[in-house]
């Protein structure tokens, strides 16, 4: 095996600097790394919206949090709001906090769903701190309680702000269009020839060059997993406009006829775009329909980006690794495009090859990364799918389509028992499938038997306490965009 001292990564953006900075900074003292880009080719730069494993990233990388809310515009996100997902005007909140407590046999919806039947339970949120505080514009850091968080972030500031860690971390950039991959007789990447006619030589390639994968497609011929038949979105129109108000601390996702539209808060400005399906919506018309809901002046053009929903075959192929958009998209409902950056860098640094790249590691890094992003898929299945909208032709399919069989042995576990269970390699919590599947409609028939160990009063006391830590937590917590000012200047 060749030992691994020369990387090239492919593409900047989020996913080619964020790369750029993992390396420099927590693996990269004896490599050289070089970062080749084009100002003339333009980046998605709309995945703004994130999931709490950005911290992650964020604390590996040393990067102080006001520093980061002042350089990229940050707000705090709390959860997403589903308006008119279920059917038309209903609304409910999947936050990323935890709802109550439960007990080793049986997560708090169990005690939830016996109060229920005998009348003394709340509404489920009603115990979860996050999606109190979301609902009521506050946010702060506790002291004697956790607080589960993302952030909407102005993606290109973001980008903006990892290249200045990656070049202090000596990472070269290379302004240049690549040409022509050229490939060695083992068939592994050679070099990189741009335009201009500069041969970038390296051990390690990293595809960053978004959804037309240059690298890993173009070059290679990995191949893709379609799941079109599943995720009928393909469009989505994006625009930027001004702010009429304080940014909320959640993400807004309104369904529509054919799709759904985004609203993103940030220090500055709001981010909004309409996913939709081709066959049941033209571009024209989606374009129309973002402007007649939006508010607040345009900043920015209306702009097309055209996706295919699904994965390649093998994010490392032969020397080559496939980061962000390149490796696949499986559409923006759950703000999982940055974590899917992120998974593919941890993985990297985990499994990272400096004495040189064994099929046995690059096999199991495949296997990583395409179960997570199976467990992902069947969650965003799961709000298309689980639905009693029967109003368009689009609803009327998704409502009826055949799905994953393992999304579909999730709801009846769920259905019938009211287990669900978080497995390995799953982004999504316990609690997050418990909010969907309950935000969408689906509540469970019954109850773990551990629950009726308690008795009527003692549960019903136990479900107060519930929320009385709610209430101690809501009275600390100060207004959002207060917070955010004060705590972005420390």
């Amino acid at each position: 095996m060749q030992a691994i001292k020369k990387v090239v990564i492919a593409g900047g953006g989020t996913a080619g600097w964020m790369t750029a900075a993992a390396l420099s900074k927590l693996v990269g003292q004896k490599l050289d790394i070089t970062l080749v880009e084009s100002e003339a080719i333009g980046t998605i730069g709309v995945g703004e919206a994130t999931i709490p494993s950005i911290l992650t990233i964020n604390r590996l990388l040393q990067i102080p949090e006001p520093e980061f809310l002042r350089e990229t515009k940050a707000t705090f996100k709390l959860g997403i709001a589903f308006e008119n997902w279920r059917k038309l005007g209903h609304r409910y909140i999947h936050s990323f906090g935890d709802t109550g407590s439960g007990c080793w046999a049986a997560g708090f919806h169990h005690f939830w769903r016996r109060g229920l039947n005998e009348g003394y339970a709340k509404p489920y949120g009603d115990y979860c701190l996050e999606l109190k505080a979301a609902e009521a514009n506050r946010f702060g850091l506790l002291s004697q309680q956790k607080v589960n968080y993302a952030y909407h972030l102005d993606a290109t500031l973001y980008a903006a702000y990892l290249r200045k860690l990656s070049e202090r971390a000596g990472v070269k950039r290379v302004e240049g269009m690549i040409d022509h991959v050229v490939m060695a007789d083992t068939g592994d990447i050679q070099s990189l020839r741009l335009a201009d006619g500069q041969n970038i030589e390296g051990d390690l390639f990293i595809d960053c060059t978004g959804f037309r994968g240059l690298l890993v497609e173009d070059a290679l011929k990995t191949g893709y997993d379609d799941w079109s038949e599943w995720l009928p979105c393909n469009r989505a129109v994006a625009m930027q406009t001004e702010s009429q108000a304080d940014p909320i601390p959640y993400t807004r996702s309104i369904a529509h006829g054919s799709g759904w539209q985004w609203r993103i808060p940030l220090q500055h400005r709001v981010g909004n775009g309409l996913v939709y399906c081709s066959d049941y919506l033209s571009d024209d018309e989606a374009t129309a329909l973002l402007h007649r809901h939006t508010t607040g002046a345009p900043t920015t053009d209306p702009r097309l980006i055209r996706f295919q929903t699904g994965q390649r075959k093998q994010y490392w192929n032969k020397n080559c690794i496939a980061i962000g958009l390149s490796s696949g998209f499986i559409e923006p409902l759950e703000s999982t495009s940055i974590h899917f950056i992120q998974n593919g860098l941890l993985w990297l640094l985990l499994m990272f090859p400096s004495q040189g790249i064994a099929a046995s590691v690059r096999d199991e890094y495949n296997a990583k990364l395409r179960r997570e992003a199976e467990h992902i898929r069947d969650f965003i299945v799961l709000h298309y799918h689980l639905t009693e909208r029967d109003d368009t032709e689009f609803w009327n399919h998704c409502r009826t389509m055949t799905i994953p069989d393992t999304l579909k042995h999730r709801m009846e576990l769920f259905r019938e028992t009211g287990t669900v269970y978080k497995l390995q390699d799953d982004v999504f919590a316990e609690n997050s499938w418990v909010q969907v599947m309950m935000g969408q409609g689906l509540i469970p028939e019954t109850y773990h038997p551990i629950v009726d160990q308690m008795s009527g009063p003692e549960l019903s006391q136990f479900l107060a306490k519930n929320m009385e830590r709610v209430d101690q937590g809501m009275a600390q917590l100060p207004d959002h965009t207060a917070f955010i000012q004060r705590y972005a200047h420390l």
